[in-house]
Formats: C-alpha cells, sequence, structure tokens
C-alpha cells in the first residue's frame, strides 16, 4: 500500500485513491458524536448560506456553524463536540459548516472511496481503509495544525503495520501556545472540553464513509461488518509517504 499526505482544499482536490479527510479539532470529532449519539447523518457543506438552507429543506435536521472558529448568530450549536454531545440527535440530520473541515472534504474530486476522520474514529478508519485493499490511500489533513498531523501518522502507522504511541505524536499540539489558548476555556464557541473529547483516540469504533452530493458531501456511520449499506439509503427531504 502506497500511502499519500496532502494539506487543506487544495490537497484534498488533487488527492487519489482512498481518500481520507482528517479534521480533530473539531469538525469531524463534532460528526462522530453527533452519530454515535443517534444522529442518522451529517451533512457538511461549503457556507453559512449553504447550512440554512439545506436545513431548511431536510428533515428533523440540527444546524452547526462556525467561521474562523467563532459561533455564527443564529445558529445555537457552534463547532463543538460538547455542544453536540447534549442534544437529542436520535434519527436527526446534522448540517456542519467549519472553515477547514468541511471545505476540504467538499474539495476532494478523484476519490475512489472517501471518510471522514479524526483521533476518536482513528483506528475504525484505518481498518476501513485495509479492508478495502486499494492500492493508494491519500490521508488529507484539513489545516496544517498538529493534531491533525498526528492523526494521519496514526492512520498511516497503522495503515503500514508500524505501531505508534498517540501521546507521543500528539506532543507538538499540547507543547503549542494554541492549545494553552484553547484550554482555557475563555475562547467563543469552544468549550476546553471540546479538547478532552476530541482527543480520545479510538473512542469509537466506527468510520465515517462519505459521498458527494450536488451541493454539499454526506458521512453516516460504517460499523465493522456493515460495509457502506447506510451509504445507499437516500436521506430524508422536505418535499416542496508523499507530500501532493
Amino acid at each position: 500500500m502506497e500511502v499519500r499526505h496532502a494539506v487543506g482544499a487544495d490537497g484534498a482536490r488533487a488527492a487519489e485513491g482512498v481518500v481520507v479527510v482528517v479534521d480533530v479539532l473539531r469538525a469531524f470529532t463534532l460528526s462522530a458524536y453527533a452519530l454515535a449519539g443517534g444522529a442518522r447523518e451529517c451533512l457538511l457543506v461549503r457556507t453559512v448560506d449553504d447550512a440554512r438552507r439545506l436545513g431548511a429543506a431536510t428533515e428533523g435536521s440540527l444546524l452547526s456553524a462556525e467561521v474562523d472558529t467563532l459561533p455564527v448568530e443564529g445558529i445555537a450549536i457552534s463547532n463543538s463536540p460538547t455542544q453536540i454531545s447534549h442534544e437529542e440527535l436520535g434519527g436527526r440530520a446534522v448540517v456542519q459548516r467549519t472553515s477547514a473541515g468541511t471545505q476540504a472534504i467538499n474539495a476532494v474530486e478523484g476519490a475512489v472511496a472517501i471518510y471522514a476522520a479524526s483521533l476518536v474514529v482513528a483506528k475504525a478508519t484505518a481498518q476501513a481503509c485495509l479492508l478495502r485493499r486499494d492500492r493508494l490511500v491519500t490521508l488529507v489533513r484539513s489545516a496544517d495544525f498538529p493534531e491533525d498531523h498526528a492523526c494521519c501518522q496514526y492512520i498511516e502507522s497503522m495503515l503500514l503495520g508500524r505501531p505508534a504511541r498517540v501521546d507521543e505524536l500528539l506532543e507538538p499540539l499540547r507543547a503549542s501556545e494554541r492549545y494553552r489558548r484553547f484550554a482555557a476555556g475563555d475562547w467563543p464557541g469552544f468549550p476546553a472540553s471540546d479538547l478532552e473529547l476530541a482527543l480520545q483516540a479510538d473512542r469509537f469504533e466506527f468510520a465515517m464513509p462519505a459521498v458527494r452530493r450536488r451541493d454539499h458531501v454526506r458521512i453516516v456511520r460504517e460499523d465493522p461488518g456493515s460495509g457502506d449499506r447506510r451509504l445507499d439509503s437516500s436521506p430524508r427531504r422536505r418535499v416542496t509517504r508523499r507530500t501532493t
């Protein structure tokens, strides 16, 4: 197996093979907690207007959005796993707009398969990629942040059978001013508990396969042995080592 690395929307656009788009803080961590909490799907869009429009057209929708890590006026849920975990999610569709993760995954064009990933689903994502037996996997960091780099390194280590220690991979993040700023708990829409939730490697045993739609990307929960059957179900709508 060949494993390549890429960064951001431009890297995602050029990515080939099985493409895994990683966002640890916090887009695809929120997605994982939403799906674990019973959401039927997460719908990923590029803009706040797209989120509002898709939410209005989707039965049982719940919106989550941030712009430059800050909450969006009129949308109660920021890009926060803590906040989403407090919602009643059974059977609902979570519509997400973020500044990095949803941008990168919407940019993917040439993939044979797409997965959204974060540390909480890292092992399950690696296992899903291995089960596909494809020759090439491209790991895309949605932004050039140490936590996304650590997650990609961790997934790569499992793909190539080279064990890695997550705590060691996360040392650059924990030593950063960015980590200290978020850990202080005074960043709007970013409770300090988000860090704890996001950095629990392999908390969930499902992967998050994605499919492209006309104006968004849809991800669902894929449990071990389930294949991608849930991807084939139509969402309910209201009627009206190389770096590229």
